[in-house]
């Protein structure tokens, strides 16, 4: 009978143990960032640049780039053709061959990549300008743009310009001269005269303009 009546108060002590050990927190649910200890990436192991380290054997942290890597903005081969500077001075001439082929390849990227922007036409009139509040982007085809230097126009591709961000990452060398002589080709075809058309072209060009 003693060990019966013993037995209930044995649980309820247990229990009561149980409710007193500190409890593991549990782990965090994913996407529960409240919940995670940000701080920790602060506070994490690391090597200052020009400390001693003992991780390698000449004891610096810093180490030698392999043999034959180049700095990424390192100006290679023809700065006229890469960088569309020579000598300081923007280049006044394409220097790939401007070909048809070269125009419609520039007229497509062109159509990708500066269209949103500048229009269909490069002559701003787009959505995306139509509701730009700040600061509209321009018209290539006016004179103003048209008299920069082909060097000029590829270094706003590369390097922006005003609110434009570089293109560089997301056109290669060769399509970005493409758009250039596109460009180009866009302003001349504005002042174009009738008369200067091959036949094929005027009589088209009669026909399909107002």
């Amino acid at each position: 009978m003693k060990r019966g009546r013993l037995l209930p108060l044995a649980c309820l002590a247990a229990a009561l143990c149980l409710s007193c050990t500190p409890s593991t927190p549990a782990d965090p649910e994913p996407g529960d960032a409240d919940a995670l200890d940000l701080e920790r990436m602060l506070r994490q192991a690391r090597y200052a640049p020009y400390r001693p380290s003992e991780l390698f054997l000449d004891g610096a942290v810093m180490r030698r780039p392999p043999e034959g890597t180049v700095p990424n903005d390192r100006v290679t081969g023809d700065p006229g053709l890469t960088r569309g500077i020579a000598g300081g001075a923007y280049v006044t001439r394409i220097p790939v061959p401007v070909t048809l082929d070269l125009l419609r390849h520039g007229k497509e990227r062109f159509e990708i990549f500066c269209a949103t922007c500048h229009g269909i036409a490069g002559d701003g009139a787009s959505e995306v300008a139509r509701n730009m509040t700040q600061r509209r982007p321009p018209s290539l085809v006016d004179a103003r743009v048209q008299a920069f230097p082909p060097g000029r126009i590829y270094q706003v591709i590369v390097q922006g310009y005003g609110l434009m961000r570089s293109y560089e990452p997301n056109i290669p060398l060769g399509e970005r001269w493409a758009i250039v002589a596109y460009v180009k080709a866009l302003g001349r075809s504005r002042a174009a005269a009738l008369d200067a058309l091959p036949e094929p072209l005027r009589e088209r060009a009669r026909k399909e303009l107002p």
